[in-house]
């Protein structure tokens, strides 16, 4: 398909309305799927809900597999497949449904700062504590990782992907990093978005936008997850308007109103 025809596709895709059986997949809920693609499923689950999009959250083993960028989660809307908050976020907007459209551009970049913030600090963290701490490794992460295949399959992948998150570290200067200074980054994160939250409800005016689903998956998660230590959501416990806040948006947006 050519360039032409491919943007035509696009526009076409874009002129549709949300339909009602929108899917969001994701890697089976209780039994395999890790911190860092929980957090960014439920960063994007909440940013839906906040924009009144509704999606069916399907679970399947291969979910990382079936992504057109192997990146968790993935979306099929129509005949259209989207992975990941910010091509996810940039869909929803070609369809008429943004959260940041009132922000100004001064605004707006400093939105884009924070959650560049957010990925750069606290989901590499949770990559790390995951892959590179080898009690978390062992205890959790391979196990969870690998638990739907057979062996010898099931080590072969989760080595893989091991050695993968292993070298990713290393490339981007984590590597050599010790689990305290893993910590002691993801305190430093906590407070900058402690400091910009405030006694505000949200990080911008009255209204939730991109970078509070963002920051909501990713803390919420945190402080929900078994992990071999309790360290990391001892971190985030540190700072009582980040529980209020997640605790806001679970209520507001995920809570059962009609029970």
């Amino acid at each position: 398909m050519s360039l032409a025809a491919e943007a035509f596709m696009s526009q076409m895709a874009a002129a549709e309305p949300w339909p009602e059986n929108a899917t969001l997949y994701q890697p089976l809920k209780e039994d395999q799927i890790l911190l860092s693609d929980c957090a960014s499923s439920l960063a994007v689950q909440a940013y839906l809900r906040m924009c009144g999009l509704p999606v069916q959250v399907f679970c399947r083993a291969n979910a990382e597999y079936m992504s057109p960028s192997g990146k968790i989660p993935f979306i099929h809307v129509g005949n259209q497949v989207v992975s990941e908050l910010g091509p996810i976020v940039q869909f929803t907007k070609a369809k008429g449904h943004s959260l940041s459209d009132g922000l100004d551009d001064v605004q707006r970049a400093e939105m884009k700062a924070y959650m560049e913030l957010v990925n750069n600090m606290l989901l590499t963290a949770e990559l790390y504590i995951q892959w590179c701490d080898d009690s978390t490794a062992t205890e959790i992460s391979r196990p969870r990782y690998s638990s739907p295949y057979s062996w010898p399959l099931n080590k072969i992948l989760a080595y893989q992907k091991q050695w993968e998150v292993r070298r990713k570290m290393n490339a981007i200067g984590w590597g050599g990093k010790t689990l305290e200074q893993v910590y002691e980054d993801v305190s430093q994160c906590c407070q900058a978005l402690s400091q910009r939250l405030g006694t505000q409800s949200y990080f911008f005016n009255k209204q939730p936008t991109e970078l509070d689903a963002l920051v909501f998956g990713h803390l919420f998660t945190i402080l929900t997850t078994r992990l071999t230590s309790t360290e990391l959501a001892e971190r985030v416990k540190s700072y009582s308007n980040l529980l209020s806040f997640c605790r806001r948006i679970e209520q507001t947006y995920f809570e059962d109103k009609s029970s």
